[in-house]
């Protein structure tokens, strides 16, 4: 148990069942009547953000969560098969708890994060960015470099993105996973 003198950026807390991370926090101690925390938590599971403000020192559940590295095998039925790198323990995870799922591709190393006391996997988080190649665009022009213009784009996973209108076919691309967009085109 852990009071909430002890709250701290990225904490996780069971409240209810469900594990939430603290994304900010303020102790706040008015001239008139007791202090309180005001904090931000996220949902580990949904994602959703809600504001939640405690009593100072009142008791919460801790939850220990450990990172851990997962490979991405291949998706079947089941779901998409990961692989623990070190033990070499394989699960399947469903596609809703994988974060930017349709840019995954096979051998990708994403980071799971695992409840510590049941072994349980709440969520898997792809790297901030990868490189895809482009299987199918508008042909470009040469010297439309200028302007902001994006066109349509299909990836090497099948996700489709916005490029600039220079990119073409057979060209690779750095794509942020967390909104979709286009970062650079890498040689």
């Amino acid at each position: 148990m852990a009071t909430t003198a002890d709250f701290k950026n990225g904490m996780c807390l069971d409240i209810d069942g469900n594990y939430f991370f603290i994304v900010e926090f303020l102790h706040v101690k008015p001239g008139k009547g007791p202090a309180f925390v005001r904090t931000k938590l996220k949902n580990v599971r949904t994602g959703r953000v809600l504001d939640k403000t405690w009593n100072s020192g009142v008791k919460v559940e801790e939850v220990r969560i450990e990172r851990r590295p997962y490979q991405y095998l291949y998706k079947d039925e089941m779901g998409y098969n990961f692989m623990h790198t070190e033990t070499f323990e394989q699960v399947a995870l469903p596609g809703e708890s994988i974060d930017g799922v349709q840019f995954l591709k096979e051998g990708d190393i994403c980071e799971a994060m695992v409840q510590a006391a049941t072994e349980e996997i709440l969520t898997c988080e792809m790297p901030t960015s990868v490189v895809l190649e482009v299987t199918y665009t508008e042909p470009g022009l040469k010297g439309d470099t200028a302007t902001n213009t994006l066109k349509p784009a299909t990836v090497e996973t099948g996700a489709e993105v916005r490029v600039p209108l220079f990119i073409n076919t057979g060209d690779k691309v750095k794509i942020d996973t967390r909104d979709g967009s286009y970062v650079e085109r890498v040689k």
